[in-house]
């Protein structure tokens, strides 16, 4: 795949390191030898997978002559805060819309964590209940920017849409070259799914390769037939836009949303151990929404030999650790006397 034929921006610190976690595999007790690719160390804003996505979202948005950008997420959005830090680096007005989509009102979730991060990098900010047509109110605040001369550029929710699947086709490139120059045989690839575009921009670098490395996602938001039929129709639009129709089949596109607890962006027990566990074994912070669930599943598909025994496993960390001071008092820590 010549990604080089699609207008893309360079501003992402890659490749991002593949590294092994020989504590929490001792802490598990597996054969398996476990890795970590840490797309949390992608630079922008802190990291995080958005920024792939947004390298070809962004030079989309400037070669279609935009002078604002529009996108929509969570309160704590990730996506939300790597949006806003590229828009202001190109000179950008960026827009978000922001869906409370969990009904807390602490101050730390409303205010602290990606929103203070948001505001710190000059974005305007709408906040919508839960529930909102997000897609309508970007495309009502489109019109409402276009009647006073400017020209918007629509981002989905979490850049989910075949141009940002390409940065998680590039992804797979990346980590084939990575697994390949060390003679590392991937089994699986285990990550954390919600919007969709990760997982389908992964699946299709994959399956375009012929590298037969299976992904899992673990799902944050919806239920399993959801989310895979999700991810499985963006796989294919994504194929489509490459050139590459039918390189996907539907059996390549596997999720489990046993992890996903009460609701979107309400951490669990696991979430909460498993963001424990990272910290005290690897130093590596996750987040309470996307990459602590993920991560609680890979850790208890382990302990049930889900993946067998004596394989690579790598799980693909989506950064967003920027979020937990949005969740200080789920850890229930006291305050220092």
């Amino acid at each position: 795949m010549h990604l080089s034929r699609y207008p893309r921006l360079h501003f992402a610190h890659l490749p991002t390191p593949l590294e092994p976690m020989e504590r929490l595999a001792a802490e598990l007790g597996t054969t398996n030898k476990l890795w970590i690719k840490r797309d949390d160390c992608t630079g922008l804003a802190g990291g995080g997978n958005k920024t792939r996505k947004l390298e070809f979202l962004l030079a989309d948005a400037l070669h279609n002559k935009a002078d604002t950008v529009i996108t929509q997420g969570a309160t704590q959005s990730n996506h939300a805060r790597q949006t806003a830090a590229i828009a202001t680096k190109l000179g950008l007005q960026c827009h978000l819309l922001l869906e409370d989509r969990t009904g807390s009102d602490t101050i730390d979730y409303n205010a602290n964590g990606n929103v203070l991060l948001d505001q710190l990098y000059g974005a305007h900010l709408s906040k919508f209940p839960g529930g909102t047509d997000m897609n309508q109110a970007m495309e009502d605040k489109a019109a409402e920017l276009r009647s006073d001369g400017a020209k918007p550029y629509i981002i989905p929710g979490g850049g989910s849409n075949p141009i940002g699947a390409l940065g998680y086709v590039n992804c797979a490139q990346e980590l084939l070259y990575q697994a390949n120059s060390q003679s590392l045989r991937i089994d699986c690839v285990v990550h954390a799914t919600g919007s969709a575009g990760t997982q389908a921009g992964l699946v299709t670098g994959f399956c375009a390769s012929g590298s037969q490395i299976p992904v899992l996602g673990i799902g944050v938001r919806a239920a399993k037939a959801a989310q895979e039929e999700n991810v499985f129709a963006l796989a294919q639009r994504t194929a489509d836009y490459l050139g590459l129709p039918g390189a996907v089949k539907r059996e390549d596109v596997v999720a489990n949303c046993d992890y996903v607890g009460e609701a979107y962006g309400l951490p669990t027990q696991g979430t909460l151990d498993a963001i424990r566990t990272l910290a005290r074994t690897e130093s590596i912070l996750l987040d309470p929404v996307y990459s602590a669930k993920g991560m609680d599943g890979f850790i208890n598909l382990i302990k049930e030999n889900y993946f067998g025994e004596n394989k690579n496993i790598v799980f693909i960390h989506t950064g967003g650790a920027q979020a937990l001071f949005a969740y200080r008092e789920d850890f229930g820590y006291p305050e220092v006397a």
